[in-house]
């Protein structure tokens, strides 16, 4: 059996377990630049605010019924999602049983449980991860991962009746739970597809699971469509995966807080971007021998006010793989110019490094001078201060100093569990 465990408003969850006064009241978290409404609570949902909606739409019934918006504060979050996950590991007793699939979700297996006893031990895992963590959780039980992430979808549903936790352990519980699920809720079937089923009449779980495996091939993108179809008839397609070591690509994105125009702010957060890339790329102990450079213009349109440009790509190949942070971002800010465009105006840029390799493979050069010799030292030292003083202490002079462009987060609360300076206080 499989089960999966999936935080509740996880980012509105992570900003009340410092402020129990906004318990049981409206809380929403905002995207990057404060854009959009990427989480709500239960009660703002109530109140009719939308996901994804644009923060100045929502603005007025936000302010109507006094809820609390908060920036996206990701050091928080991400801290709170190593705490979750790390109380998964532990209370499974073996780290390959849980599955890291997102920020706030994990897959754990519980072939070991019996039936009898599987809500009992979802019961306990629900209950300990919010006592040790202060996040609320749900959790959907079933043979399949498909199945499970329908349970889920049942169990956060209703959380009165269902106390968070759904198990489908039997076929007669699994076909009861498909007949009451929308096939655009099932977990693998995007828009294009929910699109196609509902014209075709397919509009529950249930009619999905009776379509040949034949037909999903065919209907739903191949082995994909087949895996799903198999998945919700309680046929195990998705094993548990081992957690991804070592990346094939590592990329740093981000939106500019204001519009940018000028290529200088342009080469600050390319250089900037190209230094945290670096330092995931020493991470893992790897060096890039490829570095991707894209910057996105945004168009203005008359007729329906301002839309996303086309992203303006480039990259290069170094002459040899490299970690250090100077012979990355010189190559970076080249491709900068070859990008940039007088009079356009740009919303987003990112940095990705490639051809990945250990940076215990590189052949070394006998006849480069001391400085070169010593370049990972010196990172390796860089890495150090800035992880224990934050906010890049130490950083190169092409990274700028003002950095207007920065993205805004002027409501985000405090990193209270990753910076000293703003730890909670208990009075």
């Amino acid at each position: 059996m499989k089960a999966i465990v999936d935080c509740n408003s996880f980012y509105c969850s992570a900003e009340r377990l410092f402020r129990p006064d906004l318990q049981q009241k409206p809380v929403v978290v905002l995207s990057n630049n404060d854009g959009c409404i990427v989480s709500r609570s239960d009660e703002a949902k109530a109140l009719g605010v939308g996901m994804a909606a644009p923060y100045f739409e929502a603005r007025p019934l936000i302010l109507q019924h006094n809820i609390s918006v908060f920036s996206s504060n990701y050091n928080l979050y991400g801290d709170l999602s190593w705490r979750v996950m790390e109380t998964l590991r532990h209370l499974m007793g073996d780290a390959s049983k849980v599955e890291v699939y997102s920020v706030d979700e994990a897959f754990i297996d519980l072939g070991d449980i019996p039936y009898e006893s599987l809500f009992d031990a979802a019961m306990n895992i629900r209950k300990t991860v919010e006592q040790w963590t202060g996040i609320s959780v749900s959790i959907g039980v079933a043979p399949t991962k498909t199945l499970a992430k329908l349970a889920n979808y049942l169990a956060k549903k209703n959380k009165a009746a269902t106390q968070c936790v759904t198990v489908l352990a039997t076929r007669e519980e699994q076909v009861t739970a498909m007949k009451q699920t929308r096939v655009t809720n099932v977990w693998g079937v995007g828009g294009a597809y929910a699109k196609k089923l509902i014209n075709l009449g397919i509009t529950s779980a249930w009619e999905l699971s009776t379509m040949p495996e034949e037909w999903a091939h065919n209907n739903m993108g191949g082995v994909v469509g087949t895996r799903l179809v198999r998945e919700l008839n309680g046929l195990p397609s998705r094993d548990m995966e081992k957690p991804l070591v070592s990346k094939k690509m590592i990329a740093t994105t981000r939106m500019f807080g204001t519009p940018v125009t000028n290529i200088n702010d342009i080469k600050e957060a390319i250089a900037t971007y190209t230094s945290r890339a670096a330092e995931k790329l020493r991470r893992q102990h790897s060096a890039a021998k490829v570095i991707s450079v894209f910057i996105v213009p945004r168009e203005q349109n008359y007729e329906v006010s301002f839309r996303r440009g086309a992203t303006v790509s480039s990259h290069i190949t170094l002459p040899a793989a490299t970690s250090s942070t100077n012979e990355l971002i010189k190559p970076a800010v080249q491709l900068v110019e070859g990008l940039y465009e007088q009079g356009k105006t740009y919303k987003k840029a990112g940095v990705m490094l490639a051809g990945l390799e250990p940076d215990e493979s590189i052949q070394g050069n006998l006849f480069a001078t001391g400085p070169q010799k010593y370049q990972r030292l010196l990172m390796d030292m860089m890495d150090n201060i800035n992880f224990s003083m934050r906010d890049d202490v130490l950083k190169f002079a092409a990274s700028g100093l003002a950095r207007d462009w920065k993205m805004r987060q002027e409501l985000r609360s405090k990193r209270y569990t990753t910076r000293w300076e703003e730890l909670y206080e208990v009075r």
